[in-house]
């Protein structure tokens, strides 16, 4: 199955957990114990939760969203997704604190994931941002839409990647996630640091 989202087509291998009300507005829902991540101290994979992705476009880039979140469990999270392979991907979170507060969180996987706290959020709504630069990627977040802040720069190799969404609940009973102002912009971000 394929969505058009942003005149993209991405394709969908769990249509259960995607609808697509309108042309502008995504909700993805996971089920109970879903989710992307490959302990870095075991290296024991999880990699069920559901995702939708597209090829990018050629060259460097701007992909973003409003992402809200309807948290219940902890690690609960709606998520912007770089895919490469089981063993390669990245994803920018905005998820659901042990401490019961939402937060973006970062994963960059290389064999094994990592795991990167940024900073808290006051409401159940935040804007997520995948660029590439060249061979790199970079993960912005922001509050209002207008001010973004870097969580990080990274690479995952020459590896092709797709772009798109995932939504996940490891511990919890599920998660319901919505994406909205859905935006692919062409062109290089020139300084990773200024805030736009």
């Amino acid at each position: 199955m394929t969505l058009i989202i942003g005149n993209r087509p991405f394709t969908v291998a769990d249509a259960a957990a995607w609808q697509q009300p309108d042309s502008e507005v995504l909700v993805g829902t996971a089920g109970s114990q879903t989710d992307l991540f490959v302990d870095p101290k075991t290296g024991s994979a999880t990699l069920n939760a559901p995702r939708l992705l597209s090829p990018p476009p050629a060259g460097d880039f701007q992909f973003s969203a409003r992402v809200e979140v309807e948290f219940r469990g902890t690690f609960d999270a709606g998520v912007l997704l770089l895919w490469a392979a089981p063993e390669s991907w990245a994803k920018l979170c905005f998820e659901f604190s042990p401490q019961g507060q939402p937060m973006v969180v970062s994963v960059v996987t290389q064999g094994r994931s990592d795991d990167a706290n940024a900073f808290t959020v006051d409401s159940r709504t935040v804007w997520l941002r995948i660029s590439r630069i060249d061979e790199a990627y970079a993960f912005h977040a922001s509050t209002d839409g207008q001010w973004w802040h870097l969580i990080r720069q990274f690479t995952l190799g020459a590896l092709p990647t797709e772009v798109g969404f995932e939504v996940q609940s490891p511990v919890g009973d599920g998660c319901r996630a919505t994406y909205t102002q859905i935006s692919f912009t062409d062109g290089t971000l020139q300084d990773l640091r200024d805030g736009r």
